[in-house]
Order: structure tokens, then sequence, then C-alpha cells
């Protein structure tokens, strides 16, 4: 039973309700106390998988694509993302909060919160942005009737206003700009959503690795 049905019958609803709901318990993290991180990380991830299941037959869209161009794109983002870090001032900084290392010690317990984290990173959060973003943002710039607009059709203003507005969420506001760019890039170029998802993924993959490899938990 889809709990969500009679309100997902709204395709913007669909679309933006479940990303505020994750959006919502994102900003919950550190908010009570340092461990908080990574219970509402937890929280935030089973809520996640909940409404993309919650969502799936409403968004037609939302659907995993492999293909070259996501898998150079995902790749390429990850290295700019690690690359420009130093170069550029930031909004804010984590100062590595959140690090499960740091609050659990070297304990199962922190080892269970990093694979939680990137397992959300990877399968979780780009199906939530890539529809909330490039799919209902985009287009939704462009027309109220949003669904009449095709996904590959590119337009000018939603395209860098929709990935100004992706970086700008980001403390890496640069490197996140520049991933939006990329990511809309490919929805136009495949007329589909799911290179996206799978760019995103890689990436978030990707850097959930280096962070864990490299200790960089400012990207955390």
């Amino acid at each position: 039973m889809r709990f969500l049905k009679p309100l997902f019958g709204n395709p913007a609803l669909a679309r933006v309700v479940p990303f505020i709901i994750f959006l919502a318990l994102t900003l919950c993290q550190g908010q009570f106390g340092p461990a908080s991180v990574d219970w509402f990380y937890l929280a935030k991830t089973l809520v996640g998988a909940w409404l993309i299941w919650e969502m799936y037959p409403f968004v037609s869209e939302m659907r995993w694509n492999v293909s070259w161009e996501a898998l150079l794109v995902g790749i390429l983002i990850c290295v700019i993302w690690v690359a420009l870090d130093p170069l550029y001032p930031h909004f804010f900084k984590s100062a590595g909060m959140g690090n499960p290392l740091a609050i659990f010690g070297n304990s199962p317990m922190a080892r269970f919160f990093i694979a939680v984290h990137i397992l959300g990173m990877t399968f979780v959060v780009p199906p939530l942005e890539e529809v909330f973003y490039r799919s209902f943002c985009y287009r939704y710039l462009a027309r109220q009737d949003f669904l009449a607009v095709p996904l590959n059709r590119f337009l000018p203003f939603p395209f860098f206003a929709t990935a100004i507005v992706f970086g700008m969420a980001h403390a890496e506001w640069l490197a996140g700009i520049l991933c939006g760019m990329a990511y809309q890039w490919l929805v136009l170029r495949k007329n589909r959503l799911g290179d996206a998802m799978t760019a995103h993924a890689i990436t978030n993959f990707l850097l959930g690795v280096w962070i864990v490899w490299r200790g960089a938990w400012n990207f955390w």
C-alpha cells in the first residue's frame, strides 16, 4: 500500500514534497548534539528510500539509466569537486562535523554510519535531487504546466538558474554549479533523467570513498 498516493496524484507535489521532507531532515542534522548528524542521516536515508518507493509509480522519469556519458560525467565531476575545493571561498564549512570516527571512535557503530552515509548519498540522494532540480525546477521555470516541456529542450534561463540554485545549496558552490550544469546537460542530451541520476550516484560514491580514504570530512 502506498500511503501518499492521494498526495502524489498531483505531478508537482510528487516531485517537490519528497525533496522538502528530505531537506527538513537534513537541516536537523547536528541540531541535537554531534551524534545527531549521523542519526538524522540514517533517518533521512530510510525515509528517503521510502519516499522513492512511494513516488516511483507517479514520476515516470525517475528510472535509472547507464551510459558512457553518465560514467564520464560522474567521474569528472568528482575530480572537479575535489580539485577545485582549495581554489575558491566557500559559504560555510562543516569542519568535519559528522565524522563518525571522531564521534564514536574506531568502532562498529562508526563503520555502520559510514556505510549508511555512502549508501544514502549513492542511492537515495540522486533520485530525489535529480527529480526535484533537473526534472521539476528546470521545466517549471519554463512553464507552469511543466510536464508539457520536453526533457531535451534547452532553455537558457532555466538551465543556468537551476544550476545556480543547486550550487548555492552546497558549501562548494562553484563545483555545485558546474555539477548542476553537467547533470542537466546529460538530461538534455539523453532526453531522460536516468543518466543524470547515474552520474550523480557515481560522483557521490567516489566522493564518499575519497572522504573515508583521505579523511576529507569537510566534504561529508
